[in-house]
């Protein structure tokens, strides 16, 4: 008896992903099945370049090949489930993935920049108090077809002809340093010529403080640029707004961040999360002044965006942001206030995945 629309689509699909493969291992397996090697190049340009949605859309491919193609693999990546566009320009991507998973990411436009940020997660296994998505809890790690799927959608949906994606962050869902084979695998992809061609030095990688995943980004040589998740001025405060960082102590990730390797004229950005009584003291600048010295860096202050009856914080008064900055001015650190883009369509930092929560994150826990 033929198998019900519901039970074949928890079969898995054992083909390999089209959009996980290298250029090597393609021009392998063409040439294994008796196509010319060169039509690996022809596809990337279509993956990559053009930002194809379907092995269909390549039109100078032979039809035999693209048969092959759609037989022996799958095609991978991610699918706009919906968007949500901002009155400032920023568009929040909800993405569905194969098994029915979701995540999100956020065209940002300002000028002539264009910067993506992407979910290395679906969401989150570190449970930071003030952040929506560790609402939700964990469900699994993005694939490295996913994570670069990111970055095509975005491309479709510019389409053609529009000012391209310059920068990538990855400040979505997720911590990517939990995930570093998916991630640098992706970071290879977008930033091989022959791929997406982006420039590694635009591209971001954030994280919440995972020592040896700082250890290993270094040591990986992606020439990609670090952004490590401050948000408190001691251990004791650290470890209550960002529960898994009790982990790896400030100690142990400060270190890390010493010892990472970057070009002279790079310095690692500290992101601050400020909270109204809580973090953003004259008391805490200081010490937060005082923890960074001999660590080349630039440190960002970032408001906190609010989830109105859902987390525990406010934002601090403006007064006292700007004397926050003063204050490590002061000690001769480049100091910004970053006020986040999307809050109106719940794009903004911290709150991805805050329009509906766990739901959000696996469409299919309620099915079946």
């Amino acid at each position: 008896m033929a198998k019900s629309i519901k039970e074949a689509a928890k079969i898995p699909d054992s083909r390999p992903v089209l959009l996980r493969q290298s250029l090597t291992a393609l021009q392998a397996e063409l040439q294994r099945h008796g196509f010319q090697g060169y039509r690996a190049k022809q596809i990337f340009h279509w993956l990559y370049k053009q930002a194809v949605p379907s092995v269909a859309a390549m039109t100078n491919l032979p039809a035999a090949l693209r048969n092959w193609l759609d037989a022996f693999y799958r095609f991978g990546g991610v699918q706009i489930a919906e968007r949500r566009d901002s009155a400032d320009g920023s568009v929040k991507l909800i993405l569905a993935l194969a098994d029915g998973a979701r995540i999100e990411s956020v065209l940002m436009r300002e000028e002539d920049r264009r910067t993506l940020c992407i979910s290395s997660q679906v969401g989150c296994p570190l449970g930071c108090l003030f952040c929506m998505t560790g609402q939700g809890g964990f469900v699994r790690n993005c694939t490295a077809d996913e994570i670069v799927g990111q970055y095509l959608a975005a491309r479709q949906l510019l389409g053609p002809g529009a000012p391209p994606i310059t920068h990538i962050v990855f400040m979505g869902m997720g911590e990517p340093l939990l995930n570093c084979e998916a991630v640098f695998e992706a970071i290879r992809r977008l930033t091989d010529p022959q791929a997406a061609g982006l420039s590694p030095r635009r591209i971001t990688v954030s994280t919440a403080g995972v020592a040896a995943g700082i250890r290993k980004l270094g040591e990986a040589k992606l020439n990609v640029k670090l952004a490590v998740s401050l948000n408190a001025s001691t251990e004791d405060q650290r470890g209550r707004l960002m529960p898994y960082a009790r982990r790896d102590r400030l100690e142990s990730v400060l270190e890390a961040c010493r010892q990472f390797p970057m070009p002279r004229q790079h310095r690692i950005t500290f992101e601050y999360v400020l909270f109204d009584g809580v973090n953003d003291s004259p008391a805490d600048a200081r010490r937060v002044g005082q923890m960074l010295r001999g660590i080349r860096c630039k440190i960002n202050l970032i408001p906190f965006n609010p989830v109105e009856g859902v987390l525990p914080f406010r934002r601090p008064p403006q007064e006292r942001i700007e004397a926050f900055q003063q204050i490590l001015i002061g000690m001769n650190y480049t100091a910004s206030i970053r006020y986040s883009k999307g809050a109106d369509v719940g794009a903004a930092c911290g709150q991805l995945a805050a329009h509906a929560g766990a739901q959000l994150l696996y469409d299919t826990r309620a099915k079946g």
